[in-house]
């Protein structure tokens, strides 16, 4: 697929999650569903946010709506957000992350959410409303070009959504051009241990579900090394089980190969000052 494509089905996917609440796991293509432990179907929103790391407290601080279990880890329990700080969220989704570090950096604190799907924007807006949260505010744009400041935001925070990106190069060039000197990027996220078969690289849901957009581990680390960022450090990694249920017997033994290729990652990066 090329980027117009990928950048259009996860846009139309993600926009069709903004408006029924659909998990990431539901199938978008009959004949290739998907199901994983971090993102599944067969447990509620809140017990999936539970596994990859938010805690009771943080479920009951967001508005209605704003969790659509969609993430594969807690970048803001990583980021230890200090009172005052200004956050840029990458992939913001309906705004759970957000809202989660509004209610760390105060009144004093600024939270920007980039995403580029116009129906996500829309319901974080409307989450923002219902939450009164007049510190976090919406724009809609991609990650490959973020409509932020120079040297602007103290930390950036992401979660499952570099992946999606066919240009990861230029998000973390990004991603350094928007942050202060000292500032600090924390960011969860899916790699791969070994690369992907051609079937599951090129399907469509493969690549919303989180998983043919992945790159190799260390293909990754590269990619924020060469943007500029410093003190790398991995801070967390866990498999990332998936079982893609396909028609033909011969995929199916490949698949069962792909359970410790897959990685939920945790990653914190500095701009030097």
């Amino acid at each position: 697929m090329d980027e117009k494509d990928v950048k259009k089905i996860v846009r139309k996917n993600y926009g069709r999650i903004a408006k029924q609440s659909i998990l990431c796991c539901t199938p978008i293509n009959s004949s290739f569903p998907t199901t994983n432990s971090y993102c599944g179907c067969d447990t509620s929103t809140e017990n999936i946010s539970k596994k990859i790391g938010y805690t009771d407290e943080d479920l009951r601080n967001v508005p209605e709506g704003a969790n659509l279990g969609l993430g594969c880890g807690n970048p803001v329990a990583l980021a230890s957000l200090k009172e005052g700080d200004h956050i840029l969220d990458l992939g913001s989704g309906a705004g759970f992350d957000c809202f989660l570090a509004a209610n760390r950096v105060g009144k004093s604190g600024k939270i920007i959410g980039v995403d580029m799907t116009p129906d996500m924007i829309d319901k974080a807006r409307e989450n923002a409303e219902k939450g009164n949260y007049e510190n976090v505010e919406f724009r809609l744009g991609e990650i490959e070009n973020l409509p932020v400041a120079d040297n602007s935001v103290d930390v950036i925070i992401s979660n499952c959504v570099i992946n999606l990106s066919p240009e990861k190069e230029r998000v973390f060039q990004e991603a350094f051009r928007v942050l202060k000197p000292g500032g600090r990027m924390m960011v969860s996220d899916i790699v791969l241990l070994k690369e992907l078969p051609e079937f599951i690289k090129n399907n469509s849901a493969a690549y919303v579900s989180c998983v043919a957009g992945a790159v190799l581990k260390e293909q990754y680390l590269e990619f924020i090394r060469e943007a500029g960022f410093q003190d790398i450090d991995i801070l967390g990694e866990s498999s990332f089980t998936i079982d893609l249920l396909v028609n033909q017997h011969s995929e199916k033994g490949v698949i069962k190969d792909l359970n410790h290729t897959i990685q939920s990652i945790k990653i914190q990066a500095i701009k030097p000052k």
